[in-house]
């Protein structure tokens, strides 16, 4: 399937506002500076005079785009959430049945081991687990298109849950956590670990929400039963 990456509607007051190219690349930059602030200082020491330095913009820009604090952290948090979607549809990509299943768990393994902000769960714990709670049924929702088998929920909502605890309460071995999640969805633990498609390297971080990308994707390739 194309996704097409060019002007988006964003809601502000109940209005719909026609953002340009242009200014989606701004507000994207100022998202990207935003996490490496986050990693650096956590959530409450966050100044947005360091995320305008960071993001090369001034202060009053920041505010124009987020008005606060509080907008900007939950303007990044749907970020991240569409980065994670993203990442998800671009792994499982042309791919149907347990193939599809597995290269979302190399991924969901791969982003945890590489995503600085599991540091968070460190300096701010509560912060942390408020935000995987709120992101588990999405999460769940979108997981639910992957699986394969006769409970398709039921694993989804598994492999969520693991997915998180290893988040929460970080371990330093790969294989075991990938060998968790497969055998929650039903894969063998131990089969070989194949290529995962991700995005290019340097590709910049999509800011659409795609809370439904999954779906689209995942009906556009249905499974065939062999």
């Amino acid at each position: 399937m194309s996704v097409t990456f060019g002007r988006v509607g964003v809601k502000h007051g109940g209005s719909v506002t026609v953002v340009t190219d242009n200014e989606q690349s701004l507000r994207k930059r100022m998202l990207d500076a935003t996490f490496a602030v986050l990693s650096r200082t956590g959530r409450r020491k966050l100044q947005l005079l360091e995320v305008a330095a960071e993001a090369g913009v001034s202060r009053p820009t920041v505010y124009r785009y987020f008005g606060s604090k509080e907008g900007l952290l939950e303007a990044f948090a749907l970020y991240e959430q569409d980065n994670f979607n993203v990442g998800v549809a671009a792994a499982t990509a042309g791919l149907r049945g347990e193939e599809r299943v597995d290269a979302a768990l190399q991924f969901i393994v791969d982003h945890q081991f590489s995503h600085s902000l599991a540091v968070l769960v460190d300096m701010e714990p509560e912060y942390s687990l408020a935000q995987m709670m709120r992101v588990l049924p999405t999460m769940q929702d979108g997981m639910r298109y992957i699986m394969t088998g006769a409970n398709p929920e039921i694993a989804a909502a598994a492999v969520v849950r693991i997915a998180v605890c290893h988040y929460l309460v970080r371990g330093h071995d790969r294989s075991t956590f990938l060998a968790e999640l497969r055998h929650a969805a039903g894969l063998d633990p131990h089969r070989r670990r194949g290529e995962v498609a991700r995005p290019s390297v340097g590709k910049p971080r999509n800011d659409l929400r795609t809370n439904d990308l999954w779906a689209l994707q995942m009906k556009e390739v249905p499974d065939t039963v062999d």
